[in-house]
């Protein structure tokens, strides 16, 4: 055992060593972080006006938020297409990223090769690639096209249902191609399941699909739900979005105070269906553990 003395001067000195490492990114995230989500949400309660002496700002309360309900005639229309769009694509990429980092864990030949396949397009997929695939046609299914499946969706769902899922299916190639982090978390989870866990439900008699419900899908729960997190703010960040190019139009033509209002009523949304991820994957934990 050290002295207390001599074991107090190593425990600061570990503390000192901490902090000084984490200096930095605590300064990057005060600056380029907190600063300017603190100074946006005060601007959304002042009118700013963009003048040669600098920014003007009059105090105006909620009037930003109520025009964007009641003034506005685009922004809530678009917020609840896009929501609707977004609750359809959150659940394809969580299930494809599932279904290919099962298959990709598989003892395959050249899976290395897959793998970087897979995740190819989130480091060359920039918003200005993405843009130009989209305007050449190549981002949505062909057989939508080829077997008139547009058609008739349209004649069989309500336009609240068809618009949105077909919007989704034209976008469906782009889509998938943002699954690549989420295939490599579900490839590091499925490695963190020991093999002697399969070996011992073999010896039991359990059958793969049962393995399956029984081990890999509860080990697999916690990166699922990381996945879904990170799948939700990716959307909101999607280079398609079409609140993020009306938000920054109205910075240029409306002014920062309107825009910046917009800005944390979507900011808002996204804050709220995150919180409700993590409340129905603790509901199922609940209840998978009343079960045992």
């Amino acid at each position: 055992m050290l002295p207390f003395k001599r074991r107090i001067s190593i425990e600061a000195r570990e503390a000192f060593s901490a902090y000084a490492l984490l200096t930095p990114w605590l300064v990057g995230l005060g600056l380029f972080v907190l600063y300017p989500l603190i100074y946006s949400f005060y601007m959304s309660f002042q009118n700013v006006r963009v003048t040669g002496d600098g920014l003007i700002m009059q105090p105006v309360g909620f009037l930003n938020y109520k025009n964007a309900f009641l003034q506005d005639s685009d922004f809530p229309l678009m917020l609840v297409r896009y929501m609707q769009e977004t609750i359809l694509t959150i659940p394809v990429i969580v299930l494809f990223s599932l279904l290919v980092g099962i298959m990709l864990n598989m003892k395959l030949p050249g899976k290395g090769v897959f793998r970087a396949i897979f995740f190819l397009p989130v480091i060359f997929a920039t918003g200005q690639v993405l843009n130009e695939i989209f305007n050449q046609g190549a981002a949505g299914l062909s057989l939508l096209e080829q077997y008139n499946i547009q058609p008739y969706i349209e004649s069989n769902l309500p336009k609240m249902f068809s618009d949105p899922l077909l919007a989704v299916l034209n976008k469906f190639v782009i889509v998938l191609w943002y699954s690549g982090v989420q295939i490599i978390i579900i490839v590091a989870g499925l490695q963190t399941i020991g093999r002697p866990v399969y070996e011992a439900a073999g010896i039991d008699g359990a059958s793969r699909w049962e393995t399956f419900w029984k081990i890999t899908l509860p080990a697999l729960t916690p990166f699922i739900l990381l996945n879904t997190i990170y799948t939700v703010v990716e959307m909101f960040t999607f280079p398609f979005s079409p609140i993020l190019g009306l938000i920054t139009n109205h910075m240029k033509y409306t002014g920062y105070g309107y825009a910046s209002a917009l800005g944390w009523v979507y900011f808002s949304i996204a804050f709220v269906l995150i919180l409700l991820v993590i409340w129905f994957f603790k509901r199922i934990d609940g209840q998978s553990e009343k079960r045992r």
